[in-house]
């Protein structure tokens, strides 16, 4: 069993009205995605005695991104996705782990839909000025496999390239 590197875990968009036309995009220049389950648990008291009651599970998904100089057109589609409570398409893949059979060309993956709950531009004088985005998940996902293309792939630090002549 080997260590996942961090950067072979990507993270693809998409607004939800947007899947007929669009494909799930990274956002540009992003240094940490991170992804976080809990759930509460209320006490209540009995006549027996104290018994602790499980709350939902929640998902919170962050992400943090240098800002873009081009000004990524995804981030502007986020903001909007806040501003209008509109639903997030999100995938988590592991681009170590390939599929089989069916799902050969695909990665093992995992899906949300979630709503953007916090966008935050910082700036200070000593670094570049980043986003900070929170996504808040309706349910748990879903696991499965997800195509990612290859420049989808170019997130990652390197992507696997064939040995014959004319790949690129």
């Amino acid at each position: 069993m080997a260590a996942i590197k961090g950067s072979r875990i990507a993270y693809l968009y998409r607004i939800l009205s947007e899947a007929s036309s669009t494909a799930g995009t990274a956002i540009a220049f992003t240094t940490e995605n991170s992804r976080k389950k809990s759930r509460d648990a209320d006490t209540v008291s009995t006549k027996s005695g104290t018994i602790r009651v499980p709350g939902d599970t929640e998902v919170e998904i962050s992400t943090t991104a240098l800002f873009s100089s081009e000004n990524d057109p995804l981030i502007g589609k986020l903001e909007t996705a806040l501003d209008n409570s509109a639903i997030v398409e999100v995938w988590e893949v592991n681009l170590d782990i390939k599929g089989t059979l069916l799902n050969a060309d695909k990665f093992k993956a995992k899906y949300f839909q979630a709503y953007v709950t916090n966008l935050e531009l910082s700036s200070n004088s000593e670094d570049h000025a980043e986003y900070s985005l929170d996504f808040s998940v309706i349910g748990t996902g879903a696991d499965g496999f997800a195509t990612v293309s290859s420049d989808q792939q170019k997130i990652a630090e390197y992507v696997f390239k064939d040995t014959s002549s004319g790949t690129v």
